[in-house]
């Protein structure tokens, strides 16, 4: 191949006008087909069934559907490509770049990294948040593809470095912030028993090391109320979202509706699903609850909350794939059409993260973030069906459909 012709096709994958033509378009009205999508400077300009106009680099979708790209608000199975061992830590610019690809390979391309801001040492750290958002908002840009925001998880017991955690809201750094509370309660042997050993799957700590840990911070977790408050106010003042995590009583529900949540992450039951929806929440579930056929806690079900009309958004929460299979496997169970099932991992979630006038649905003035699928799949083999994933209007990541 000539110099000539590489700096031909370089051109092509950057040109900043492309017509997508032949396809079927999953728009906020519903599928217009045989469409020729204009996306010009990384934004879709114009959906219609007329031939597009000189100056467009063409391709071809004829048989393809295009999908508004996926917006995750809550994954962290990042966290396996940094430690796929207890113990065992890998560069960040290897795991994330590599987390970066199994995102795009699942069709996310928006992605909001759900870093634990925790008393943990090691992967949970005050520590390994500062790198992780370091690198994601530095040189990670030059070499991540999906749109990457920071999720911060912060654990109310942590009372560390609060200030560094304000500096970062205020900066801009932070584009959603949860509460979490995973410090196990006194007396409740159950949930300490499965934190023990959520721990030791992610540190080299012994058992007793960590039982000592968590006597240091429970004798101290009433430190952290004042700054609780801080943190929910600072969210308000800078316009970011706030959400709740794993609200299991009307109590805790009622005390996020005084913080204003905004996104009530995995309620536990359909009834404080429905409250957490009355005072505005949206509600957020795990796709891979609805994909394994429960919760893995035993908690309220994905199923469930879609028959009683309790959930708003889907995310991967610990599992990239089933995001891209929620919308395939509730068509599947007759729970809901493929289009309102699509809105659950689009334009949904754009709305509850107050993004929605840039990201979430094919639609003139968004970013052109979208898939091009072959139609009529079914599961398992869904996620073959991905065959071009676009961020801002360029083929960041391309599939031979099988």
């Amino acid at each position: 191949m000539t110099t000539t012709q590489n700096i031909q096709i370089l051109s092509n994958l950057t040109n900043t006008k492309i017509a997508i033509q032949g396809v079927s378009v999953l728009t906020p009205d519903g599928w217009v087909e045989d469409a020729t999508v204009l996306i010009e400077d990384g934004q879709f300009i114009k959906i219609d069934q007329v031939i597009s106009p000189d100056g467009f680099h063409l391709v071809n979708a004829q048989g393809l559907q295009m999908l508004p790209g996926i917006i995750d608000l809550h994954g962290d199975a990042f966290e396996r490509m940094i430690c796929p061992r207890p113990g065992v830590n890998f560069p960040l610019p290897i795991a994330i770049a590599d987390n970066d690809r199994n995102l795009l390979a699942s069709g996310i391309t928006t992605f909001y990294c759900s870093i634990t801001d925790s008393y943990e040492p090691g992967l949970r750290s005050r520590d390994s948040a500062r790198a992780l958002i370091e690198f994601i908002l530095g040189t990670g840009k030059q070499v991540l593809n999906c749109n990457h925001r920071i999720h911060i998880r912060h654990e109310e017991a942590n009372i560390a470095e609060h200030q560094e955690l304000c500096d970062w809201m205020v900066s801009g750094r932070v584009h959603l912030l949860s509460i979490n509370d995973h410090l196990p309660p006194p007396g409740n042997e159950k949930r300490l028993s499965r934190y023990l050993n959520s721990v030791k799957q992610r540190s080299s700590m012994s058992i007793e090391e960590i039982e000592e840990l968590i006597n240091q911070v429970t004798a101290r977790r009433h430190e952290g109320d004042p700054q609780i408050k801080e943190l929910v106010d600072l969210a308000h003042t800078y316009s970011i979202p706030l959400a709740s995590h794993d609200d299991d009583s009307s109590e805790k529900v009622a005390l996020s509706q005084q913080r204003r949540v905004a996104i009530a992450e995995f309620p536990a039951t359909v009834d404080l699903a429905a409250q957490s929806r009355e005072y505005g929440a949206a509600v957020l579930m795990g796709a891979p609850n609805l994909v394994r056929g429960g919760s893995h806690l035993g908690l309220m079900s994905v199923a469930e909350a879609v028959k009683h009309n309790v959930i708003d958004c889907l995310c991967s929460d610990y599992h990239y794939p089933s995001l891209f299979y929620a919308p395939f496997k509730l068509q599947e169970l007759g729970l809901m059409s493929f289009e309102q099932a699509w809105s659950l991992v689009s334009s949904r979630p754009a709305e509850a993260a107050g993004i929605s006038d840039r990201k979430g649905k094919i639609a003139p003035g968004l970013d052109a973030d979208f898939l091009l699928i072959s139609p009529d799949n079914s599961l398992p083999s869904a996620i073959t069906a991905i065959s071009s994933v676009y961020v801002a209007g360029q083929e960041v990541a391309h599939y031979q459909i099988l």
